[in-house]
């Protein structure tokens, strides 16, 4: 987090150019320590890929997609299932329905999927509202490596500003400079930079928007902002080590060196007149004669000849202990899968005969590594709401109080229906019906399900009144 003394801006909130280029480069302190490694490895460009090894000898260098697996299993398990809206006392309001009409065409649901990954990878999504050319409000995920928000120094750490760099390129799609727009709680303004580093220009346009705050939005990750793999880095690069090594040992045993003992020495030209001829093809043609090491010559023919008493040929061979290898292996995994949180699901503990209990237990770090990403994501989404509402209430909405709506996440969980099944037939006459249809898997709108169930009751009773005409008894006649 990038925190200031407000009063470092002038009237309207805006830096000035020294301060702006002075956030930018703190930003790009950032990104060159912490985040563009993080993009690496989520991208599979691990640290493995620089290992450099002796000439001849075998250098595989594998990457092993576990930052992708702990960010997909902690992404999808906090927003695999749509996060769900409503008004607390079901008193759904005009401004509602227009505030979840605006969220369902910028496909909310599909942008905070975006942001839950970014806060995994980098332990923070950023977020900005906006208005398209129909004068409809929009969000949408921006990249956090080049996007980030400006706090107040005081206990509170009220954003600021919101900042978001892009780069210019040319005809030849190289980079010649930066825009950079900057937001306040009440307008954009935008500026340019020649080059990357160069001072901050002159704003060249500013114009108002009307989200009442500023429309620029992080997602933390947790209270560190670290990102859900950043604590296990040393341990997936050890773990490729391991397994690359292992296919070295293996590529090395297969190119086992043959010993002949009592043959002679070195080679069978003891006078080391081997040579190795090059042709050079570019330019004018030109063949290279040179003498070759007794190193190269062992390297290139994979024998040697030792002048030792007594006749004998065998293979030199390096131990191969697998059986220690899978050892290290699996307590490198289960390390990573520890301190990230994080289950291994492929594991046979989790079976599909587990109950929802069981599971709930061996899925316990996990929920709640999860709980406190919801716990941050929730409040995002707050000022979210507080940017939209602003917006509809300009456009003539009538106000509505954020704190009135309830926000819902739902656990990507594989779950057991008979015992759910059993546990709305235990609650039925305890809780009301929308509580107990909101815990059942596939019941995205309870108090729709609820009118539903009333609707398809009544009609049930109407149905058997038909078939079951009633009759006075006093008078013996149908009524």
């Amino acid at each position: 987090m990038i925190a200031i003394n407000k009063n470092l801006l002038d009237a309207d909130g805006l830096p000035t150019s020294a301060l702006l280029l002075a956030l930018m480069n703190a930003q790009d302190d950032i990104c060159k320590k912490r985040l563009n490694m993080l993009h690496d490895y989520y991208t599979l460009k691990h640290g493995i890929l620089g290992r450099a090894r002796l000439s001849g000898v075998p250098n595989n260098k594998l990457q092993h997609d576990l930052p992708g697996y702990i960010v997909t299993v902690a992404s999808g398990y906090l927003v695999g299932k749509p996060v769900q809206y409503a008004v607390a006392g079901g008193t759904e309001t005009t401004t509602f329905d227009a505030l979840k009409q605006a969220m369902d065409k910028s496909d909310t649901s599909s942008v905070d999927a975006e942001l839950a990954v970014d806060a995994s990878v980098y332990g923070k999504g950023v977020e900005l509202c906006y208005a398209d050319e129909q004068a409809q409000p929009k969000v949408a995920q921006i990249d956090p490596r080049t996007s980030f928000v400006v706090y107040d120094d005081t206990v509170e750490h009220k954003p600021l500003l919101g900042i978001a760099i892009y780069p210019e390129l040319d005809a030849s799609l190289m980079r010649k400079g930066d825009r950079v727009d900057v937001y306040t709680s009440s307008m954009v303004v935008h500026y340019t930079r020649m080059s990357t580093g160069a001072p901050i220009e002159k704003a060249n346009g500013r114009e108002r928007h009307f989200f009442g705050a500023v429309p620029m939005i992080e997602y933390w990750n947790n209270a560190h902002e670290t990102g859900d793999f950043e604590p296990v880095v040393s341990l997936i690069d050890a773990y490729d080590v391991l397994q690359s090594d292992r296919i070295n040992d293996k590529q090395q045993f297969t190119d086992a060196v043959m010993v002949f003992k009592g043959f002679g020495g070195l080679s069978q030209q003891d006078d080391g007149s081997d040579t190795t001829t090059t042709v050079n093809t570019d330019g004018p043609i030109s063949v290279t004669t040179e003498e070759i090491t007794d190193a190269e010559r062992l390297r290139q023919k994979k024998m040697v000849f030792l002048p030792d008493p007594g006749s004998d040929m065998s293979y030199v061979t390096k131990t191969d202990d697998q059986g220690g290898n899978e050892l290290l292996r699996k307590s490198l995994a289960g390390d990573i899968h520890k301190f990230a949180y994080v289950p291994d699901l492929t594991d046979e503990k989790f079976s599909g005969t587990t109950s929802g209990v069981a599971m709930r237990y061996k899925l316990f770090g996990l929920e709640m590594l999860v709980s406190m990403k919801e716990r941050w994501f929730k409040e995002a989404l707050r000022s979210r709401l507080k940017c939209l509402i602003s917006f509809l209430v300009t456009k003539g909405s009538a106000a509505l109080d954020v704190d009135d709506i309830q926000i819902t996440f739902t656990r990507s969980l594989p779950v057991n229906e008979l015992e759910i099944a059993q546990m709305a037939e235990a609650y039925k006459d305890i809780l009301p019906d929308e509580m107990i249809l909101s815990k059942i898997p596939g019941v995205d709108d309870p108090k729709a399900t609820a009118e539903m169930m009333q609707k398809q009751k009544a009609e049930a009773v109407k149905n058997m009144q038909e078939q079951f005409p009633r009759y006075d008894n006093t008078q013996d006649q149908q009524v």
